[in-house]
C-alpha cells in the first residue's frame, strides 16, 4: 500500500525511486533528497525504499552512477554526430549536460566521488568518464588540461561568476573549439 492511499504497481520500484530522487535533486540539490521524501513522491513506504537503498548515501551514489551513465551517452552522442573534432564535441557536451542537470552534474562530481571506494560502481562510472575524455585528447595530461578547463567554466556558469552566464550557449561556441 502506498502512503497516498493508493496501491502501487511499480514493475520496477528501485527506477521509480531513482526517478523521485532525480525530480528532488533538480529541485532543490542533494540536500533536498531524503528516503523519505523519495518513498513519499514514488508513492510507498519508507520501509519500501530501505529495501531498495540502506540510507541516503546510496541512493546518492545509485543517483549518480545514473547520471555518469546519461553524461557518458550524452558525450557519446555528441561525437557520434560528428560536430568538429571529437574532444571538441565532448567538452560542449559536458558543458551543456552541466548546465541542464545542474543538481546532478554537482552531485556526480561532489564529496561522494572522493567517498566512491564504498560505491565501487560509482567509482568505475567516474573512471570510464574520464577514459572518454581521454579518447582523442592527446593523452593523460593533455585530457586533464582540456577536464579542468570544461569542469571549472561549467562551475563558472552554473555560479554564476562571469558575466557572460546567461549567454552560455554563445560562451561555450566560443570557448570550446
Amino acid at each position: 500500500m502506498s502512503t497516498s492511499g493508493r496501491p502501487y504497481h511499480h514493475g520496477d520500484l528501485r527506477a521509480a525511486l531513482l526517478d523521485a530522487a532525480d525530480a528532488l535533486l533538480d529541485e532543490g540539490g542533494d540536500g533536498a533528497v531524503s528516503l523519505r521524501e523519495v518513498a513519499r513522491r514514488a508513492g510507498v513506504s519508507p520501509t519500501a525504499a530501505y529495501r531498495h537503498f540502506a540510507d541516503k548515501e546510496a541512493l546518492l551514489a545509485a543517483l549518480a552512477l545514473r547520471g555518469f551513465e546519461a553524461f557518458g551517452a550524452a558525450m557519446g552522442a555528441a561525437v557520434a554526430q560528428g560536430a568538429g573534432a571529437p574532444h571538441v564535441a565532448r567538452g560542449r557536451a559536458y558543458l551543456r549536460f552541466a548546465l541542464a542537470r545542474p543538481g546532478r552534474f554537482r552531485l556526480m562530481f561532489g564529496p561522494l566521488l572522493a567517498r566512491s571506494p564504498a560505491h565501487p560502481d560509482l567509482l568505475a562510472a567516474s573512471r570510464q568518464a574520464f577514459t572518454a575524455l581521454q579518447a582523442n585528447a592527446g593523452g593523460r595530461d593533455a585530457a586533464l588540461r582540456s577536464w579542468g578547463m570544461v569542469h571549472g567554466l561549467a562551475h563558472l556558469l552554473l555560479d554564476q561568476a562571469i558575466p557572460e552566464a546567461g549567454e552560455a550557449e554563445a560562451l561555450i561556441e566560443r570557448l570550446i573549439c
